[in-house]
């Protein structure tokens, strides 16, 4: 009789432990997340999330990223977002600044160690910057202040410092209750389990909304349960599909004889860039909208015309919004995947180790040739980013009346959903075979 091995998951004693910490520090989070910034507004901020456009839209993907935390606006509004970007700053830098370029590729090791270094040290002033701007932009779009008392003169000088002081700190104790996850907890899941943590927190309130419409409002629930099912379904399928490269590895010396080379494949997947891009696309195109709104009133008229126009346009209800969104999605993956496979340089690291592709010359050939084939996977694994992005637009023209707050989670949140939950089984399945279960066990 054979048996999962998932059956032992709560009697290993050292998974058990694992598991225990991960969800105590989950809760620590998310009571933590409830701590509220000295002075803030919260209803300015629900109200500018219910008023939809470009500035619905903007709040959401922060409130989305940072865990559920703007939404709120407390200590930990900014979540774990700062490192984030920081992280993807440096990673853009490496090909473009030739010193850094080389840093990784002669110990990559190392320059592993470099970039978590400095990634760290980075996300403080990105922090603190990104505080200031959260609260400068949400008080524009509110028409008033969301916190009381903020400037950088007379005496608002040293409450305003404090408040900055305070966001930075909740973000990078954000970063370190993700760091200890990752240590103690589940291994290399920290931050995505965080942000994981706040997405589904928020589907019970999502189901309330959507069970308040007053008219066909089980059509509407057992759409959306079957939707989700399809859209996790298609996730799951891209996400998995790879295109496996065959490799010949040259064979080794045992004693006096030779062995054989070994046949052996590098799989490349279709989807490299998770969700960034759909990140990079919706921060520039509601970057617009929101500098337009500063001069919507402004009392020259054609200043003000052109903000409306712009406004209109970048708003997130225009159809040209999300055709422009659509087309950016699609680019951002090409070319963040271009970055990540350049840095990444498989083709001076199979000729290092002595392997080489059949029918193609080590080096910068075995390169060129791996992303030829990158690009031409990645493009339905681009459209269907795209498809992801745009599907708020789609749900919204199918019910007018609840538009994109249908959905119980937001499609690009099913994206990180999805890979958390994935990357978790995974993680959890190998802690299982190390600790000596098989997939597997006889039971006599």
């Amino acid at each position: 009789m054979k048996r999962s091995a998932w059956r032992y998951l709560w009697k290993a004693e050292d998974i058990r432990r694992k598991l225990l910490i991960t969800l105590a520090i989950l809760v620590i989070y998310r009571l933590a997340s409830h701590v509220p910034i000295p002075g803030a507004n919260r209803a300015r901020i629900a109200q500018i999330m219910s008023g939809g456009g470009a500035a619905g839209t903007f709040i959401g993907i922060l409130d989305m990223l940072s865990g559920g935390t703007v939404s709120n606006f407390s200590v930990l509004a900014m979540g774990v977002y700062p490192y984030i970007t920081a992280q993807i700053i440096l990673q853009l830098l490496v090909p473009v600044i030739p010193a850094l370029q080389r840093r990784m590729e002669e110990d990559p090791q190392e320059g592993r160690k470099w970039m978590e270094k400095w990634t760290y040290v980075l996300a403080v002033p990105m922090a603190a910057l990104q505080a200031v701007g959260q609260i400068r932009i949400f008080s524009s779009l509110a028409g008033g202040a969301i916190i009381s008392n903020f400037g950088f003169s007379g005496s608002s000088l040293l409450p305003t410092l404090a408040i900055i002081s305070s966001m930075t700190a909740g973000t990078m104790f954000a970063i370190w209750l993700g760091e200890l996850i990752s240590e103690y907890g589940i291994r290399n899941q920290g931050l995505s389990l965080l942000i994981f943590a706040g997405i589904v927190s928020r589907i019970p309130q999502n189901f309330v909304r959507i069970m308040s419409v007053p008219e066909s409002r089980w059509v509407v629930m057992s759409f959306m349960v079957v939707f989700t099912l399809l859209i996790i379904f298609a996730i799951v399928f891209v996400q998995q599909g790879q295109r496996n490269i065959p490799v010949m590895y040259p064979g080794r010396r045992v004693g006096r004889r030779m062995s054989m080379p070994v046949r052996g494949s590098l799989p490349l997947k279709v989807n490299m860039a998770g969700m960034i891009p759909l990140i990079f696309a919706q921060s520039l195109l509601t970057f617009p909208a929101i500098i337009a709104s500063f001069f919507m009133t402004s009392e020259t008229a054609w200043v003000a015309n052109l903000a409306t126009n712009i406004q209109n346009l970048f708003g997130g209800t225009s159809p040209w919004y999300w055709l422009i969104y659509f087309v950016m999605v699609v680019g951002f993956t090409f070319f963040y995947t271009d970055v990540l496979f350049a840095q990444q340089d498989y083709g001076r690291n199979l000729k290092r180790s002595g392997a080489q592709i059949p029918g193609v010359s080590r080096g910068a050939r075995t390169q060129q040739y791996l992303t030829r084939v990158l690009r031409r996977i990645t493009f339905p694994g681009a459209f269907f980013l795209g498809f992801v992005a745009v599907t708020p637009f789609m749900i919204g023209l199918i019910f007018p009346a609840t538009g994109s707050g249908t959905m119980l989670v937001a499609s690009s949140g099913l994206l990180i959903v999805v890979g958390v939950v994935r990357d978790t089984f995974q993680n959890i399945d190998a802690e299982l075979k190390l600790h000596g279960y098989d997939e597997t066990l006889l039971v006599r």
